[in-house]
């Protein structure tokens, strides 16, 4: 993460301020400014897998050939999984929410990364999911089987994703809390969802636009930042469709390729917030 004692030397990506140390930052979370928002970044964990998971323009997996610019840990893929909180006027929106005790044992640190941010959970108003996979949604109902935002009055979930989200036995008690979006859907005084669809029935990011400024927190339009900026035609296995989420992945990048637009990812290394850059037959990702 970029320091910086004065608007003019945080200054990155056009005239735009996203980040001052003043803000502060600590293991498990990143606050950053952006025009009158605040973006929290939150970390809940890391989960590894195998390589085969990174998936060719064909469809096949890497086998024995994987690009040797791609860091492995213990022969697999590690991919960070985050969580953001914006905080807009009197409204506290966090997109995503971690897997809290669903799955790996490395996941499961947001409650414990708002606190550190100095965030009480009752706080937080609203939760908008990108898509339904478990380290993205089952955060909701905390390790020790209570609601982990008390307080939580408004939860968007993408519209082709609400079947997906009932089907979910864990997430019952929300059920008549949840609200269907599409594309364009305000839920906030300057958050918008964003069709971001193919990685998942519904798959959706979110558009955070204050003070000329523009964050993109888009999900998991990218999973292996090594690899997929530089060749955004690779896809995933668990991309539901992968001609459409590659699809997606240009749209976006292409979105973002302008001076004061940055990308916030839940799978780029933490704290996971940076911006683009168009380069030769790719892009190139520059971490905040």
């Amino acid at each position: 993460m970029r320091k910086a004692t004065d608007a003019k030397d945080a200054s990155i990506h056009g005239t735009s301020t996203i980040c001052q140390d003043a803000i502060g930052a600590g293991e498990n979370f990143c606050k950053f400014t952006l025009g009158k928002t605040t973006v929290i970044a939150l970390r809940d964990g890391y989960v590894d897998m195998p390589t085969t998971r990174l998936r060719k323009p064909d469809g096949q997996p890497f086998q024995g050939d994987l690009p040797p610019s791609i860091p492995l840990v213990d022969g697999k893929l590690r991919l960070s999984v985050n969580a953001f909180l914006i905080i807009d006027g009197d409204n506290h929106i966090l997109i995503d929410t971690g897997a809290a005790d669903s799955w790996a044992p490395t996941l499961g640190r947001l409650p414990q990364s708002l606190r550190e941010a100095g965030v009480d959970p009752s706080l937080v108003d609203t939760v908008a999911i990108t898509h339904t996979h478990e380290d993205h949604v089952n955060g909701l109902v905390a390790a020790d089987g209570s609601n982990a935002f008390p307080g939580l009055k408004r939860l968007f979930i993408p519209s082709q994703a609400i079947p997906l989200f009932d089907n979910i036995d864990r997430l019952a008690r929300f059920r008549n809390l949840r609200a269907a979006i599409g594309d364009g859907f305000r839920i906030g005084q300057s958050v918008m969802a964003v069709s971001a669809l193919g990685h998942e029935l519904g798959h959706t990011a979110y558009e955070v636009k204050s003070g000329g400024s523009t964050l993109l927190i888009w999900g998991d339009t990218v999973h292996v930042p090594a690899a997929q900026f530089d060749r955004p035609e690779l896809a995933w296995e668990f991309d539901a469709d992968q001609d459409k989420a590659r699809a997606s992945r240009l749209r976006l990048l292409q979105r973002c390729d302008k001076p004061s637009h940055f990308i916030a990812g839940a799978h780029l290394e933490f704290p996971g917030i940076g911006y683009v850059t168009r380069q030769a037959g790719g892009y190139r990702f520059t971490p905040l």
